[in-house]
């Protein structure tokens, strides 16, 4: 098995440290931000985050994660 380690990119770690979520999990294109009770509000301020900071980032989601407040903001 090999040991695969994500690299966080610049433009990640600085939205990590401004939006600063309870609960992450770091994947190998980004993270995915879990816990979120109200996802409309986090996901228009986590791409409001982005847009002002002018990074290179995208956040997507689904169905899927919904059913467990989720959503993923990955490198662009």
């Amino acid at each position: 098995m090999e040991n695969t380690q994500a690299n966080i990119s610049a433009d990640l770690q600085q939205f990590l440290d401004k939006f600063q979520p309870n609960k992450f999990k770091l994947m190998v294109k980004g993270v995915e931000i879990r816990g979120i009770k109200d996802m409309h509000r986090n996901i228009t301020q986590a791409k409001d985050l982005i847009e002002r900071l002018e990074l290179n980032l995208v956040v997507s989601h689904n169905a899927e994660m919904l059913s467990y407040g989720g959503f993923e903001v990955n490198n662009a």
